[in-house]
C-alpha cells in the first residue's frame, strides 16, 4: 500500500543464529538478496563493522542496520535484484567496498551432480575443489574462486584461508541437496590462496582439513590447500598423436624407475627437465617411472601414503613445472609412468581420514577399512563416490599431466580380503570367498575408463599372487591391465644370482622356472626400489665374490633380464652399480662414474637399451610362447642358459648365458638357422670393464646337429657374462 513501510523478508530466528555463526547448511537461503512482495532485502553477514551499505547497478544506496550478531539487514522498493556491492567500514578505518558471496548462483550444475550421485563423473577434478573464475557484471569484472567439496553426512561446511585470517564464521558453503556436496563461490579470492574446508560433523565437532581434490598444496609439512590454475601451453602433441595409434606394451619398453627428490638432491622440476632427461636420453631406456608424485605428508613413505591425489607434491615445484619436466621427456622421446596408490591412504588428521566425522572414503568396518601393516585406511570401493573419486584421479594424471601410463601400487592387497590377516581378522564375500569384489570391479572400471578415454597408455599391476586374468581384457573377466610386474621372476632370479657361483648349479631352476608361467601374463621384469633398502643392500651388493665379480655378476644379470621375455624395468642406481643401499634422503653415488669399472657397467646398460630397441626380437613378441624357444636350459653344471629369442616376423636372436666363473673355450651350442653369425652385445667386453672374452668376426652355423637344433657353432663363452648372437 502507498506510504506503508517496507519491512525486511522475515527468517526464522534459529537459521539467522545458525547463519551468523557460519553453521548454517544453506546460508544462501538466508544471506544475500532476496526479493519479495515489495521489495529486495539484503543480508549481509559482517562481524565487527561498523557501518555496512549496499551499492546497486542502479547507482543506488541501501544503508544496512545490524540486525543479529554481525548479520546486518536493509530493504529496497524494487522488484529485480541485480548486481550489487558491499561498502563495509570497520572502527577507525576508510570505507571498503566488496563484493558478496552470497549473491551467486552454485557453480555446480545438474547435470554434474547427477553424475557425482551416480559415481560416474570421470572428469571430478573439473567440477569439485578450488578453481578461479571470471566474468563480467554490470558493477565491473568478477573474479574469485568456486569451492566445491564432498561431506554428505556433514552439518555445515566453511571455507578458512589466509583471505579470512583462517576465521570462516561468514563463508559458509550451501549444501546441494541429496548429492552431498557444498559449494560456495568467493569473489576476490585468487591463485595463491591457501585454504582448508572447516566441517561441523554429525558429532558437533569443527574440524580443518586439506581439500581431497586439491590440485595444490603447501611444501610439507604444511598441510594447506592452494588454489592454482594451468596456464602451461604443451609442446607433446605429435607425441600423443603417436603414442594413441598403437599400443605401447607392443613395442620396446624400457624403464628406469626414479624417486625425484634423491635421484640428485635439491633438483626442482625444472633443473629435472634438463639434468634427468639428457641422462635417461643418453642412457637409452624408453620410459622413466616415478614414485609417486601426489601429494605426501612424510618424506620417507617415498610417496606411498597420499593425501593428495590430484596435488603433485610441491617438494620441487609447482603443477605446470611438474607439466613442463613431462613435456620435456615427451619431447626427447621418453615416455613417462607414474605410480598411483588407490590401495590405501594415511589416517593423518587434515586428509581424507574421517572427512566429515564419519568414515567417509574408507570403509567403516576395521576388518575391511583398515591395512594393519601400514597404519592406513582402506577406500571403501563398494561406494560409488569413492570409487569415482579415485578413477578420476587416475584419470586426473593420464589427461592433465599426459602420463603414458599409471602402475597401480599394492594390488594384491586390494584383491584379497585376507590379505596379512588372521583367521577372524577378515570378512567373506557375499560368496563366501576371500576376494574383494568391489575392489575387484573398481579395478575393471579404472583399467576400462583410462584406456577408453586415453588410448595408447599403459596401465600396470604391482600384483605378487597367482591371481588369474591380471592382464586379462575385462570384457572376459579379467582386470584389464596391459602389464603386470613377475614379482616371482624377481625373486626367484635375484636368489639364484646371489648365490656364489659354486653353488648355483643346486638352483638352476630358479631361473628356468619363470618361462613356465611367462607367457600367462603380459609382464614386466621388475628390479625395483623395494629391492634396495630395508636392509636387502644394492643390486651390487647382492652379488658374491670381489669387486670385479660383483660387477660382472651385475653386467651378466642385466643382460640375461634384458633378453628374457617382458618388458624390463631397472631402478636408479643400478645402472651405476650402486654401492650404498639406496636412502630417499641422500643423492645417488654419482662419484662411482669416475671408476673405469663402473663406467663399464652403465656404459653397459646404455648398450642395452640401444641395441634392446634396435632388435625387435628382444621385444616384439613378448607375450607369446612363439616368441622364446629353449636351446638348452638344462646345463645346470656348467651354469649355462641359452635361448632363442624370435621377433614376430621370425627373426632370431640367440642368448647364451653363463653364470659361472669360467670362461668356455670353443662352447658348441645349438642355432636355429644356418650361415654366418655375429656378436651384437657381450657384457664381458673390455669397453664395459669386462676380461675381453668376446667372439670377434662371424661364426658359421655348421650343419651338425646340436640342443636339439640342426645347425651349431663353436664360440667363446665369458665368465659371468652374457653373449647375444644375430645372424651376420
Amino acid at each position: 500500500m502507498t506510504g506503508q513501510a517496507i519491512v525486511p523478508r522475515p527468517v526464522d530466528a534459529d537459521d539467522l543464529a545458525r547463519a551468523a555463526a557460519g553453521a548454517h547448511w544453506s546460508p544462501h537461503s538466508v544471506l544475500g538478496a532476496h526479493a519479495h512482495d515489495g521489495g529486495v532485502t539484503y543480508r549481509v553477514l559482517k562481524p565487527f563493522a561498523s557501518a555496512v551499505t549496499v551499492l546497486t547497478e542502479d547507482g543506488s544506496r541501501v544503508g544496512l542496520v545490524h540486525e543479529y550478531d554481525g548479520v546486518w539487514v536493509g530493504v529496497r522498493p524494487d522488484s529485480a535484484v541485480g548486481d550489487y556491492r558491499v561498502e563495509v567500514t570497520y572502527p577507525d578505518a576508510e570505507p571498503l567496498v566488496v563484493d558478496d558471496p552470497y549473491r551467486f548462483l552454485p557453480t555446480v550444475g545438474e547435470v554434474d551432480l547427477h553424475l557425482i550421485g551416480e559415481g560416474r563423473h570421470e572428469e571430478l577434478w573439473n567440477v569439485l575443489g578450488s578453481h578461479v573464475k571470471r566474468w563480467k557484471g554490470p558493477l565491473g569484472p568478477v573474479e574469485g574462486t568456486s569451492f566445491a567439496v564432498w561431506a554428505p553426512n556433514a552439518r555445515a561446511v566453511r571455507v578458512v584461508g589466509d583471505h579470512n585470517h583462517w576465521n570462516g564464521r561468514g563463508e559458509g558453503m550451501r549444501s546441494l541437496g541429496s548429492s552431498g556436496v557444498w559449494e560456495v563461490f568467493l569473489p576476490g579470492v585468487g591463485l595463491g590462496s591457501r585454504y582448508k574446508y572447516e566441517i561441523l560433523g554429525a558429532d558437533g565437532h569443527w574440524r580443518q582439513k586439506a581439500d581431497p581434490m586439491a590440485q595444490y598444496s603447501e611444501v610439507p609439512p604444511a598441510t594447506a590447500s592452494v588454489v592454482t590454475e594451468s596456464s602451461y601451453e604443451w609442446n607433446d602433441a605429435d607425441w600423443l598423436e603417436q603414442r594413441a595409434a598403437k599400443v605401447a606394451q607392443d613395442g620396446p619398453v624400457s624403464i628406469y624407475e626414479v624417486h625425484l627428490g634423491s635421484w640428485k638432491q635439491g633438483l626442482s622440476y625444472t633443473e629435472l627437465a634438463t639434468e634427468l632427461v639428457d641422462y635417461v636420453k643418453a642412457t637409452g631406456f624408453t620410459h622413466v617411472e616415478f614414485l609417486p608424485v601426489m601429494e605426501h605428508p612424510f618424506g620417507g613413505s617415498w610417496g606411498y601414503q597420499v593425501t593428495g591425489y590430484f596435488a603433485p607434491t610441491s617438494r620441487f615445484g609447482s603443477p605446470d613445472e611438474l607439466r613442463f619436466l613431462i613435456d620435456s621427456l615427451h619431447r626427447a622421446g621418453i615416455g613417462v609412468i607414474i605410480d598411483w596408490v588407490p590401495g590405501h591412504f594415511p589416517k593423518d588428521e587434515f586428509a581424507l581420514a574421517r572427512f566429515d566425522g564419519t568414515a567417509l572414503y574408507e570403509h567403516p568396518d576395521p576388518r575391511l577399512g583398515e591395512h594393519m601393516d601400514w597404519g592406513t585406511y582402506i577406500p571403501n570401493f563398494g561406494r560409488s563416490e569413492v570409487r569415482n573419486f579415485l578413477v578420476a584421479s587416475g584419470l586426473y594424471w593420464l589427461e592433465e599431466f599426459h602420463a603414458d601410463g599409471l602402475r597401480v601400487d599394492a594390488v594384491a592387497s586390494m584383491l584379497y580380503l585376507d590379505y596379512s590377516r588372521n583367521e577372524g581378522e577378515w570378512v567373506p564375500n557375499r560368496y563366501g570367498g576371500r576376494e574383494n569384489l568391489e575392489a575387484i570391479s573398481f579395478l575393471q572400471e579404472a583399467n576400462a575408463t583410462a584406456y577408453k578415454r586415453t588410448p595408447g597408455i599403459m596401465m600396470i599391476a604391482e600384483e605378487s599372487t597367482a591371481y588369474p586374468g591380471v592382464t586379462a581384457p575385462t570384457s572376459g573377466g579379467g582386470l584389464g591391465f596391459g602389464l603386470k610386474w613377475n614379482m616371482g621372476w624377481m625373486h626367484d632370479s635375484l636368489r639364484y644370482i646371489s648365490e656364489d657361483p659354486v653353488n648355483r648349479q643346486w638352483h638352476h631352476g630358479e631361473l628356468t622356472f619363470s618361462l613356465v608361467y611367462a607367457f600367462s601374463e603380459n609382464f614386466t621384469l621388475p628390479i625395483s626400489h623395494d629391492e634396495v633398502v630395508h636392509g636387502k643392500g644394492s643390486l651390487l651388493r647382492k652379488m658374491p665374490g670381489d669387486r670385479w665379480q660383483q660387477l660382472a655378476n651385475v653386467r651378466a644379470y642385466l643382460a640375461y633380464m634384458w633378453s628374457h621375455p617382458g618388458k624390463q624395468l631397472l631402478f636408479m642406481g643400478a645402472e651405476l652399480g650402486q654401492e650404498s643401499e639406496w636412502s630417499e634422503a641422500r643423492s645417488l653415488d654419482w662419484w662411482l662414474l669416475d671408476t673405469p669399472w663402473h663406467k663399464g657397467l652403465h656404459h653397459l646398460v646404455s648398450q642395452l637399451n640401444a641395441v634392446y630397441k634396435d632388435r625387435p626380437e628382444l621385444w616384439s613378441d613378448d607375450f607369446r610362447s612363439e616368441g622364446f624357444q629353449w636351446i638348452d636350459g638344462g646345463d645346470n653344471l656348467r651354469n649355462v642358459l641359452s635361448y632363442v629369442r624370435w621377433s614376430t616376423d621370425r627373426k632370431p636372436l640367440v642368448a647364451v648365458c653363463n653364470f659361472s666363473g669360467s670362461a668356455y673355450e670353443d662352447f658348441r651350442v645349438g642355432l636355429p638357422q644356418p650361415g654366418a653369425w655375429r656378436e651384437v652385445l657381450n657384457t664381458d667386453a673390455e669397453e664395459f670393464a669386462g676380461s675381453g672374452v668376446v667372439n670377434t668376426g662371424t661364426l658359421e652355423a655348421e650343419q651338425m646337429a646340436w640342443n636339439g637344433q640342426e645347425f651349431s657353432t663353436a664360440l667363446r663363452v665369458p665368465p659371468l657374462g652374457v653373449t647375444w648372437l644375430v645372424p651376420a
